[in-house]
């Protein structure tokens, strides 16, 4: 009888291990190429984080950023003019950095890379399937961050998976996935390839309230809401990442994270300064970019990831242009404001706002910013209740979505 027992007891752990290796995925996450963006690596990090959570096999697809030459750049400029004029569409600015001083001035950024998120081989920043199809993932999700913007992408198409065949038995996920506008951007040509793509995909969520119309009305699918994956995770865990670093504090307690340093900016920084009487701190490279130099390119070189997370920790009041330094602000329950800019597009900072009952923090001019909106408290109380909520549904969605 004890022989028997012992079998059935060997069985039964061999379809418990059987099944929980079915359930388990080998997944690839698919995303913007990681730089010198805090964001960026932290929406990353903490989509692979929560994956793993859940019991799966991640990996980051690590994608060459695309290094064009200085006459593809100015040409590319010119070309976005044009059509700002024609149709109103924003401009970015391209980066004039070298491979070489991308590497100097991102050296601790890519030590976090290297440290906490797991990535497949550097690949062309334009995947085909035979770039890919050594790691036989079983499942890809392509987000969060602004993914679905064309004037961010090496190749839009690639966002929808078009170097996967029809035949390719993996699941294809969308996870709070950003258009970063509210506006439709894609060429006829690219909207007729992506709308095609999209109706293989297994499941899509968006990150906006407009992501959701956007693909209604362009690509004919629906989508679901989600958060940001940095949302995902909680306090303790970035915490964590900054203890593990030896990250000191800071005597300064208003902590300044803009990247637009505009003079209307610049003046909201000065009267929430005098105001609250805090000094403000920033962590950003001493100089701006536009004034880099071989002479002095250690003045560029970005802050540790975690001594930026600490910023937050730190901080008595935020002040933030950043979609990610306003989600950092309420993870750590600091009372904060966040500078819109309806050129950049509003609906990254308006749909999570809204949705947490904190939309008042949003201001668009130095006129916004009253004596009683940096005087008034967030009720942290009732925002994590809302944000525990939305969590466990951004949860399930991608449980069921792997499922």
């Amino acid at each position: 009888m004890t022989n028997c027992n012992a079998c059935l007891t060997t069985r039964n752990s061999k379809h418990d291990l059987t099944t929980r290796n079915r359930k388990m995925k080998k997944i690839g996450i698919l995303t913007l190429p990681l730089h010198s963006n805090y964001g960026g690596l932290l929406q990353a990090f903490a989509l692979q984080k929560n994956l793993e959570n859940m019991g799966h096999e991640v990996l980051l697809i690590d994608l060459r950023t695309t290094h064009s030459s200085q006459f593809k750049k100015i040409l590319s400029l010119l070309k976005q003019y044009f059509f700002k004029i024609i149709k109103g569409s924003p401009v970015v600015q391209p980066d004039w950095t070298t491979l070489k001083e991308k590497k100097i001035i991102g050296q601790h950024t890519s030590r976090f890379v290297r440290e906490h998120i797991k990535t497949t081989e550097k690949l062309p920043s334009v995947i085909n399937f035979k770039t890919i199809e050594k790691y036989e993932f079983d499942a890809y999700v392509v987000g969060s961050d602004q993914v679905w913007r064309p004037q961010y992408t090496p190749s839009i198409t690639n966002y929808f998976y078009d170097f996967l065949t029809s035949v390719d038995n993996v699941k294809r996920i969308a996870y709070a996935a950003s258009f970063g506008v509210d506006q439709w951007f894609f060429t006829p040509d690219q909207t007729i390839k992506c709308k095609t793509l999209a109706k293989k995909f297994d499941d899509i969520s968006v990150r906006e309230d407009s992501g959701i119309d956007l693909c209604r009305e362009n690509l004919g699918v629906d989508a679901k809401k989600t958060l940001d994956p940095t949302l995902l995770l909680s306090r303790e865990m970035y915490e964590k990442l900054v203890y593990q670093d030896g990250v000191g504090p800071r005597k300064e307690k208003l902590f300044v994270y803009v990247l637009d340093r505009s003079h209307e900016n610049n003046a909201i920084i000065q009267k929430a300064s005098e105001f609250l009487g805090l000094e403000s701190f920033t962590i950003m490279p001493r100089k701006d970019m536009g004034s880099l130099k071989a002479s002095n390119i250690e003045e560029y070189v970005f802050p540790p990831v975690t001594e930026w997370i600490h910023g937050f920790m730190d901080a008595e009041f935020v002040i933030t242009d950043s979609f990610h330094g306003t989600l950092f602000s309420i993870i750590f329950n600091k009372p904060f404001i966040s500078i819109g800019n309806r050129r950049r597009g509003l609906s990254r900072f308006t749909s999570i706002l809204e949705m947490l009952g904190l939309k008042d923090r949003l201001v668009l001019s130095i006129e916004d910013l009253t004596d009683s909106l940096l005087t008034s408290q967030i009720d942290y109380g009732e925002v994590n209740k809302l944000l525990d909520i939305k969590r466990k549904k951004s949860i399930e969605f991608l449980t069921n979505a792997l499922q």
